[in-house]
């Protein structure tokens, strides 16, 4: 697949959609810059985390800036038109509008590539530099706000996922298997008046946890927990005696360990005739970070917009 334009990349498609002085809707201009950077369906269906389209998401913030620095004007609620300094931009950068090239028309108090320091008196006055209170960021430009704040957060959430199975290797296979348990009550398993167990370490059959969906326990999740090294896969052997000790008591089951799986092990338990769902080390901490087991939010951001109603 073809990759998709940065935000930068975009400016110069927003401004040649708007160059026909006609003003367009927000969604008929994405539709039409869309189109004039010929992107395909597969580039269109590219998705942020947060499920939007990454191209729509980046031609957004493209239009942002380039209001921003009265590129483009907004004469009603969702409704853009090309300016005079947009079309003096277009003739000089005809190929191209990189973020340097909005700095040198950006407004003196808009300067959005610097963090500010503040200079009131509300709050921490320690705060306040006597100086300067503007400070030069090295930020990455090419990923757009939205996306810097993703990135961010799948790098921090990636560390932690190493951390968690640092944590889990390092733990008694009880602790494991309570963990695993506790994981699969969090995301939901068990309903209302279900419970989740954890089967005695010895004689166990295979089985180390038992989910029950209901509270007679007629539908139950049979769960397999191993904590491995990441030296030990496991392997066929070890899914196939899971399967086993499944027959006569379920359809179905879990198999979570804190390494990985052989092909073999995922070729079986694809062929298998019970359904065996098999959750790897990089999957299992993946959840328990969704689903907030063994770890807790230690900050939260707000990320806000305009409420264009407020200003109808």
């Amino acid at each position: 697949m073809n990759a998709i334009p940065s935000w930068e990349d975009f400016n110069v498609f927003v401004l040649r959609a708007l160059d026909s002085g006609a003003v367009f809707a927000l969604r008929d201009l994405r539709r039409a810059v869309l189109s004039l950077a010929q992107l395909d369906a597969e580039q269109r269906s590219v998705a942020l985390a947060s499920g939007d389209s990454m191209a729509e998401n980046r031609i957004g913030w493209s239009i942002s800036y380039l209001n921003r620095v009265d590129a483009i004007d907004r004469p009603a609620r969702a409704q853009y038109c090309i300016t005079e300094r947009g079309r003096d931009l277009l003739r000089s950068h005809p190929q191209g509008i990189a973020e340097r090239d909005l700095r040198v028309l950006a407004k003196p108090d808009d300067r959005w590539w610097v963090t500010k320091k503040s200079t009131g008196t509300f709050g921490d006055v320690g705060d306040a530099d006597a100086g300067d209170n503007a400070v030069e960021t090295d930020t990455d430009t090419h990923l757009d706000p939205t996306e810097q704040i993703q990135q961010g957060i799948a790098r921090i959430n990636d560390e932690v996922s190493a951390a968690l199975l640092s944590r889990l290797q390092g733990k008694e296979p009880a602790f494991f298997e309570k963990t695993v348990v506790d994981l699969l009550l969090a995301m939901g398993y068990g309903g209302a008046h279900g419970k989740g167990t954890v089967t005695q370490l010895t004689n166990d059959g295979g089985i180390d946890g038992i989910i029950d969906q209901d509270a007679l326990g007629l539908n139950q999740i049979f769960v397999q927990a191993k904590r491995y090294l990441q030296s030990n896969t496991v392997g066929r052997s070890e899914v196939q005696g899971f399967v086993g000790a499944l027959s006569g008591k379920a359809d179905r089951g879990l198999f979570i360990t804190t390494n990985t799986f052989s092909k073999g092990a995922v070729e079986y338990a694809r062929n298998v005739p019970t359904r065996v769902i098999l959750i790897d080390g990089h999957q299992l901490t993946q959840l328990m970070i969704k689903y907030e087991v063994g770890v807790q939010v230690t900050h939260t951001y707000r990320v806000v917009g305009i409420d264009e109603d407020f200003f109808v």
